[in-house]
């Protein structure tokens, strides 16, 4: 058996640690940061490193423990919309498939290689760039926290690094990283989304304060507004730690 897809002792410490992560992260302020005018949750990141380092059963694991303490918060800790996550097929499903899906996306790009990648590379880089910029100037244009804008021009800067980098020095290499970190928070977001449009659509509608009649339309638009941010944070995040540890073990 391929051992990334098998389980040992130091892969279940592995779970433990990441699921812990990603537990500490929903309980703080950690895990939810302001990146553009939006905000992003980075729970699932935790999920999406632990498949690329580790494989499909680890980043499943880790994303069981991940909808776990959905359920739980959404029990201790109720909003108006916390009825949806208390299905475990909103809760559970998509952030057992964050794992499974990161790391298959990631294993079938870094087969492919990275031919004729620099021009993917350079349009994603520059949108993440624009984006991060429009927020920084949305917030100053609204006299918004200083904080937030610092937070934003942090990772404006790591973003511009981060491209070159990838763009230049690194010929690449993190294409692989950035593509199934990408299909792996949209997993989490649309999965999330397309489950509670199909079961909860008028329900969860109400909840927020809108027009059921626009059902569709509202839950697009929740989608758009956390995955944007959620897929930029991801992309630095795991970009940063994966190539990290990689060195890491290499040295």
């Amino acid at each position: 058996m391929n051992n990334r897809k098998g389980i040992n002792v130091r892969k279940l410490a592995i779970i433990g640690v990441l699921g812990a992560i990603s537990t500490v992260l929903g309980m703080t302020p950690l895990g939810f940061i302001p990146v553009g005018p939006t905000r992003a949750t980075i729970m699932h990141i935790p999920v999406i490193i632990g498949a690329i380092m580790e494989g499909p059963v680890v980043g499943s694991f880790v994303g069981l423990i991940f909808g776990l303490f959905s359920i739980f918060q959404a029990i201790t800790n109720p909003t108006p919309v916390s009825f949806v996550f208390l299905n475990p097929l909103v809760s559970i499903v998509p952030r057992v498939l964050i794992g499974i899906v990161s790391y298959y996306v990631y294993d079938f790009f870094k087969k492919m290689g990275n031919k004729k990648t620099k021009g993917f590379l350079f349009i994603l880089w520059a949108g993440i760039i624009f984006y991060l910029g429009f927020g920084i100037y949305k917030n100053i244009i609204a006299a918004g926290s200083i904080w937030i804008n610092l937070m934003n021009i942090g990772l404006l800067v790591l973003s511009l690094v981060l491209a070159y980098l990838s763009l230049f020095k690194y010929k690449n290499v993190s294409l692989d990283l950035m593509i199934s970190s990408i299909v792996g928070t949209l997993t989490n977001t649309v999965g999330v989304l397309t489950i509670t449009y199909i079961i909860y659509a008028e329900r969860f509608v109400n909840a927020l304060g809108q027009n059921p009649e626009a059902a569709r339309k509202v839950i697009v638009g929740v989608g758009i507004a956390n995955g944007i941010p959620e897929t930029i944070i991801a992309i630095i995040i795991v970009t940063c730690v994966v190539n990290a540890l990689k060195r890491g073990k290499r040295e």
